[in-house]
Order: C-alpha cells, then structure tokens, then sequence
C-alpha cells in the first residue's frame, strides 16, 4: 500500500471509528432517554445531522481508497464534502464559542439543574463536535482537489440554500410537537428573530466553504 493510500485509509477509517463511539456513547447516557422520546430525536440536533454526514463521506472516502478507479465513488465523496465540510465546521466554531461563553445558549437543564449535570464527557464532546471538522479540514487539505468555479458559483451556494431550508423546516416541525427546541438560543427567540440566525448559519457555511476553498494549496 502506498504511504499516501495509507494515509487516507487510517484518516478515513479512524474518523468513522471516533465518530461512531461518540454517537453510540451518546445513546447510552441518561439524558439519551429524554431526547428519544421527543419527535425527532436526535436528528432534531444539527450536530448529529452533520455527523452522520460527516460519517458517510469518510465511508465513501474509504471506499474511494480501495476502489480508486471507480469514479462515481470518487465524485460521490467529492458532492457530499459541499455539505459536510461546512456543516462540521459551522457546527463546531458554534458550539465551541456557545460553550466557552454562554452555555445555557445550547444546552438544556432544568431550573433547579446545574449545567454540569447535563453537559457530556469531554471524549464524547470531542468525537461529535470536533473530530468531524478537523478529520473533514485535514482529508480537504491534503488528500483533495480545490473546487472549480462552477461549484463555487453555482452548486456550493444551491446545497446551503437546499440544506438551510430543510433543516429551518425540519427544527421548526420538532418543536411544534416537543413544545421546544433542540437549542436554547432558538428557543428563546421568536419565529422572525429565528429566521434570521437560520439565514445567517447558512450563510456563514457557504462563505466558509469559499474560504476553506480559496485556501486550499494550489499545488496538489
């Protein structure tokens, strides 16, 4: 196997492997019960919908790793990165930030409840908010082409679009049977102000798939 193939299949392999503890760690905990009896579950968390993403490109990834001359795997990978990238990336600066500064902001507890008591292990908070992002940037950096112009002009900004509006719908739809969103900073804001924050999150990942774009190394 050559070092470079070798190299895509651990990234690729040992990503899946990290993600998968993490989700599976998550179902097993306390709060795990709660969420699955809302609609939605825990599809209703952007961050699960970005890791299962994130999930299935690494698996498309590995099978690109064997099968390299099978094309259509290749630009399967290539069509789910538009969506995957970003949303890791988004996903993560946000909850990062919201963590550090404002955690009541994304996390739920109960009046009497302490923060603490409700936050998860930092190696299952590692493994769903930052192992997709930095397994995405580094496959992008390294292993991939940078996207031509008419990704960029084109499909880049239809999929945020595509994705912004399904999942604005699909929030939306869980909290009217749940009585509450998945996050507390949408929760506590109104329908118009919510708009925006969908609008700007969509935003945001498109402009961040520009830039990783515009940084990828030419020579590759």
């Amino acid at each position: 196997m050559a070092p470079n193939l070798h190299s895509r299949v651990v990234l690729h392999a040992s990503t899946v492997c990290a993600m998968a503890y993490g989700y599976n760690a998550l179902v097993g905990l306390s709060i795990s019960d709660s969420i699955n009896s809302q609609y939605g579950g825990h599809f209703q968390f952007l961050t699960i919908q970005g890791l299962a993403v994130a999930c299935l490109t690494m698996l498309v990834g590995l099978l690109a790793d064997f099968f390299p001359a099978v094309t259509v795997i290749r630009t399967a990978k290539r069509a789910l990165f538009i969506v995957a990238m970003p949303t890791a990336t988004m996903v993560s600066s946000i909850y990062w930030t919201l963590l550090l500064t404002s955690p009541h902001l994304i996390i739920h507890a109960a009046p009497a409840e302490a923060l603490e008591a409700v936050m998860l292990p930092m190696r299952i908070d590692l493994c769903l908010h930052a192992v997709p992002c930095l397994a995405l940037l580094t496959d992008f950096m390294v292993f991939e082409r940078k996207y031509g112009r008419s990704v960029i002009v084109y499909t880049a900004p239809l999929l945020s679009l595509l994705y912004t509006v399904s999942y604005a719908w699909w929030v939306e739809l869980c909290a009217t049977h749940n009585g509450k969103f998945p996050y507390p900073f949408l929760t506590f804001n109104p329908f118009e102000v919510r708009v925006f924050i969908y609008a700007g999150v969509g935003a945001l990942a498109c402009v961040s798939f520009y830039a990783l774009n515009a940084l990828h190394p030419k020579s590759h």
